[in-house]
């Protein structure tokens, strides 16, 4: 009797756990199995430039549906504060800002409230024009925006208050090709070309000279900087000062460690893995090897650079272990002699000042005239390190080397 009761109990102990485990086993598997599908999909879909360039620029995530980039008060600038237009490059047409500081609004007002409103189709012509072609002492900011969105999306409109609202400072800013509302499809060869087309349009068009001009950019903004910097180095053109926000080495050694929104992997889940993981990188196709043209820059320059790195501790997105590469590949070029890992530590830590908060400023000085400056600030993450006092202070120091004027 105690033989068959107890195996009654085991039979039917295991049948109703069966359908328990079952039940656990199907949707685990499928919580397993389906973001690595989508993940093994996505490096699929990544092989073919089409969905790669998609996938890396995100150019076509944007608000325009319901954000009219012609109406610029909607995010806080005064009336003809701001004059869009469209620039030429190539054949394609870039939706462009140029931004008034308010110094300069205030003093020409009566002249610019005359003026109507939204986008120009004959730039040449507006007011806000004259007074940055007529002035022999304006200074311009070039900014360069980072992936996906357009010319006013997320936080690049305050970015733009903190150069302007305070300074003496113009902006120019440009969407690339594909972005917003200008024509084309986005490349590495396609943005240097759109950035070189809106360097050539204020040296030439507004003729400010490139002392008067600071090239700026943020994320995939540094990438073109650092290509549009090299482009006019190449013709022996200096710009005022160079300064690079949340930038990263080149787009290989960046995606290894890479995550999207901070939490989404590109490449790094395959660093385990070093063979599956080179040929990975070896499927990308714009690499922007910003680091070895920085320091290109560096060692064509003649007269005077003023190169600016600036990158948040708290960075999610882009580590900050990128800017020390852009760094040591930059100051690299200053010496003569070729260091290992830990001399050029040895030798960075010698002109580091290193603060409480695990921040610091590193700055070399060499000859002819060349500063070059990495500032690591404790917080802002990947996007609101745009509006760290140590951009707006980057720009003032920089000018503020050629004037004691700043207004």
């Amino acid at each position: 009797m105690d033989t068959a009761y107890s195996l009654r109990f085991i039979r039917r102990h295991y049948s109703a756990m069966a359908p328990r485990s079952s039940h656990w086993a199907i949707p685990l598997g499928v919580s397993l199995g389906v973001p690595i599908g989508l993940y093994i999909t996505f490096l699929f879909l990544g092989g073919f430039s089409f969905f790669q360039r998609h996938f890396f620029y995100a150019h076509r995530l944007n608000t325009l549906f319901w954000h009219d980039l012609d109406k610029p008060e909607y995010w806080g600038f005064a009336r003809n504060q701001v004059t869009p237009f469209n620039l030429p490059s190539g054949d394609e047409s870039l939706y462009a800002w140029h931004v008034l500081p308010l110094r300069h609004l205030l003093k020409h007002e009566d002249r610019l409230q005359d003026e109507p409103t939204g986008h120009s189709n004959n730039i040449t012509g507006t007011e806000s024009f004259k007074i940055l072609k007529d002035d022999p002492h304006a200074r311009l900011i070039i900014s360069f925006h980072g992936n996906a969105g357009h010319i006013a999306q997320g936080l690049r409109t305050e970015h733009i208050h903190t150069l302007t609202d305070t300074s003496s400072f113009h902006v120019l800013t440009i969407d690339y090709r594909g972005y917003g509302r200008s024509t084309g499809s986005p490349s590495e060869d396609g943005l240097i070309q759109d950035g070189v087309a809106a360097v050539d349009w204020a040296m030439e068009v507004a003729c400010v000279s490139p002392d008067r001009i600071i090239v700026m950019g943020q994320s995939l903004g540094t990438a073109v900087t650092s290509g549009v910097v090299e482009h006019f180095s190449t013709r022996g053109i200096e710009f005022a000062g160079v300064i690079l926000i949340a930038g990263f080495s080149n787009v290989p050694t960046l995606l290894s460690t890479y995550s999207g929104a901070g939490f989404i992997p590109v490449l790094s889940p395959l660093r385990p893995i070093p063979p599956l993981l080179r040929l990975f990188q070896s499927f990308i196709v714009d690499k922007w090897d910003s680091a070895s043209r920085l320091a290109e820059v560096v060692r064509l320059t003649r007269k005077r650079l003023r190169l600016t790195l600036i990158h948040a501790k708290n960075d999610l997105e882009i580590p900050c272990h990128e800017s020390d590469a852009l760094f040591k590949s930059a100051a690299s070029a200053t010496i003569d002699q070729i260091l290992d890992d830990e001399a050029f530590l040895s030798w960075k830590r010698q002109r580091t000042t290193q603060f409480e908060d695990g921040t610091f400023i590193s700055t070399v000085i060499a000859e002819p005239d060349i500063i070059i400056r990495q500032e690591l600030v404790a917080f802002g993450g990947h996007n609101g390190v745009m509006l760290a006092s140590a951009v707006a202070l980057a720009a003032m120091r920089t000018f503020s080397l050629e004037s004691d004027t700043l207004i």
